[in-house]
């Protein structure tokens, strides 16, 4: 009898399969059996019918339980990306396409990755590899319904909040002093009603936000969570709508009757909108717009204890224009520091002084040059460059503004005032680098021009 050899079966290779799940809330997670178990089970299934393929599960679990689609800041995600790019795994194995993502662009950025390894991607219910590009097209299309319906979710929530403050209901957010949610309702808390009202007053007294400021802080009076009152917290507070019983929607830019009880009466509330008015027309804000000077020195002034001085101005009804560098206790909580409000003209004046002095010293020449040589810079011409480093003081009032804060930023690390004196921390690779742009035929060789002008 004539034998024939027993057939042989094709070898496959494995294929390591990562099961994903996820789920958009805590909805039913303390349940028996939840859609985390289910997408689980049905993933695991799949692969046991593709055994045949040579499909095979990885032991490590990949499950985002209570996170969103919209985006990818998923700890399991993140594990299920960092294998994928470590080559571990062959195929991904979701429930549905929108478990993986509700965000067309992400996905798109997720099937990149997939592709430069030679990941496939597999849907259990809706049956998609993306290797084929019909494949490709068909999720494409699920994932932009899947982006529409979440972004149509989206603007009908907004839009339900919108109706909701137009029937001056609290929508939450942060509870304003004076008042506590009890049942989603904005209610007075006494204690702190009367502290807000006397706060207040104090503006309509001394019609002076500074001054309010430093009487809190005498009276240690804070907010809810402990932290002194600035200035801007207290002009927050007083111009906060709600003290009048209204809710405001920023979206809309729209202001509603609110459904709880206001804290303020119309005429001292009325009171400090027309301190408030006072005070812009005494500083010409009503008519001018609120654009401040340039600050030679801005970001870089401090105290000799290292607190930084911010920038502020203020104009009269003249319309002249007063600039300051002051400390931020100063600025933000009305205290009184021992340096004040330094006028930024003088101390411009003092710290550009000592700029022009330096440029002028043999040492500091030497070091330009040095400096510039040790990072490489190629000048052809030194002795011009550094004699325009030289006489930079004489073309310096030909400079804009902006180029002359540029200069300035560039030379100087930090300039530290005290009640004795103005000393100055300088930028050594910032002369060096300011020497490299003057050299001849750079951008900043046009200053040779204005050197010989003058």
């Amino acid at each position: 009898m004539k034998k024939y050899p027993a057939p042989t079966t094709p070898l496959v290779s494995p294929k390591r399969c990562a099961v994903y799940c996820r789920v958009s809330s805590d909805e039913r997670l303390d349940q028996e059996f939840n859609s985390i178990d289910a997408q689980r089970d049905a993933g695991h299934a799949f692969i046991v019918s593709q055994r045949a393929e040579g499909w095979i599960a990885v032991g490590d679990g990949y499950e985002d339980p209570g996170y969103s689609g919209g985006n990818m800041d998923r700890p399991a995600l993140r594990r299920l990306l960092a294998d994928i790019e470590a080559r571990r795994i062959d195929v991904v194995v979701v429930y549905k396409i929108d478990r993986l993502s509700r965000s067309l662009a992400d996905f798109a950025r997720m099937v990149d990755v997939f592709d430069r390894h030679g990941v496939s991607f597999v849907s259990v219910t809706q049956q998609f590899n993306t290797t084929t590009s019909m494949g490709r097209l068909t999720l494409n299309i699920l994932l932009s319904f899947a982006q529409f319906e979440r972004e149509v979710t989206g603007e009908r929530i907004r839009d339900k909040f919108a109706a909701s403050k137009a029937k001056g209901m609290w929508m939450g957010g942060v509870v304003p002093l004076g008042y506590r949610v009890e049942n989603r309702q904005l209610l007075i808390e006494p204690v702190e009603a009367a502290t807000v009202r006397r706060i207040f007053e104090k503006f309509v007294e001394t019609r002076s936000t500074t001054e309010v400021v430093r009487w809190l802080r005498r009276e240690g009076i804070t907010s809810r969570k402990g932290c002194a009152f600035t200035r801007n917290a207290l002009v927050k507070l007083l111009n906060n709508p709600m003290y009048r019983g209204e809710i405001a929607h920023k979206n809309k830019g729209k202001v509603y009757p609110g459904q709880h009880e206001a804290l303020i009466a119309p005429e001292l509330w009325n009171a400090v909108q027309a301190v408030f008015a006072e005070n812009q027309r005494a500083y010409g804000t009503a008519t001018r717009p609120r654009r401040g000077p340039e600050f030679l020195l801005a970001g870089l002034v401090e105290t000799d204890a290292g607190e930084p001085l911010h920038t502020t101005f203020t104009t009269n009804s003249a319309g002249r224009c007063y600039a300051y560098y002051v400390p931020r206790r100063v600025r933000a909580l009305g205290e009184h520091h021992a340096l004040g409000s330094i006028p930024a003209g003088q101390l411009d004046e003092v710290v550009l002084a000592q700029i022009h002095a330096a440029l002028r010293t043999p040492e500091m020449v030497q070091s330009v040059w040095d400096a510039t040589q040790a990072c490489g810079a190629k000048l052809d011409e030194p002795e011009v460059v550094l004699a325009l480093l030289r006489n930079l003081g004489a073309v310096w009032q030909a400079l804009y503004p902006a180029e002359q804060q540029r200069i300035a930023q560039l030379l100087i690390k930090k300039v530290v005032v005290s009640a004795e004196a103005v000393s100055i921390v300088w930028h050594d690779a910032g002369w060096a680098e300011l020497a490299t742009e003057l050299r001849p035929g750079s951008i900043g060789a046009e200053l040779r021009e204005l050197e010989e002008a003058a």
